[in-house]
């Protein structure tokens, strides 16, 4: 879990909140970048998002990245058990918007999109399989802090 939210910096960083930011802000190479994955795997969401993947877009730099670095902390370190219900929130928060983007991906007519989306099943799987990480790394997680017994340590009140 630890390298899953420490590699998650960088990407949200420099690549996911580029919708968000201003023309001319971020560097041409990390546009390029963007614009070059976008057209590789026909996501059209990142180069001209819908107003609620914009939404989760705010979710991810308002919510999610100050999260990171706290659970890459919590995960190196190991026997955090503080991470608990942070790590289920964080879950079941990415897990309902991936369910969201999946269905979107599986399910929208891209062919009026500005940009090229996915028109064929093998489009939509290959764009489908970039995502889907980001719905099973959490789902694990969430199947981690319920179910092992480590995370359900149930403190001992003191009697008076």
């Amino acid at each position: 879990f630890a390298l899953y939210f420490l590699s998650h910096i960088p990407i949200t960083a420099l690549i996911d909140l580029q919708p968000l930011l201003p023309a001319g802000i971020v560097p041409q190479a990390l546009t390029d970048l963007l614009q070059q994955y976008a057209t590789a795997f026909r996501d059209p969401m990142m180069l001209q998002p819908p107003e609620w993947f914009k939404a989760f877009i705010y979710c991810e730099a308002f919510l999610q990245l100050p999260f990171f670095p706290v659970a890459a902390y919590a995960f190196l370190k190991g026997g955090c058990r503080w991470i608990r219900t942070p790590a289920i929130i964080y879950s079941t928060h990415v897990a309902t918007t991936l369910f969201a983007i999946l269905a979107h991906i599986l399910f929208h007519d891209f062919s009026k999109s500005e940009h090229a989306g996915p028109q064929t099943l093998r489009e939509r799987l290959v764009l489908l399989s970039i995502y889907l990480p980001y719905l099973l790394i959490p789902l694990l997680l969430l199947f981690t802090m319920l179910c092992n017994p480590h995370y359900k340590h149930v403190e001992k009140r003191k009697r008076k």
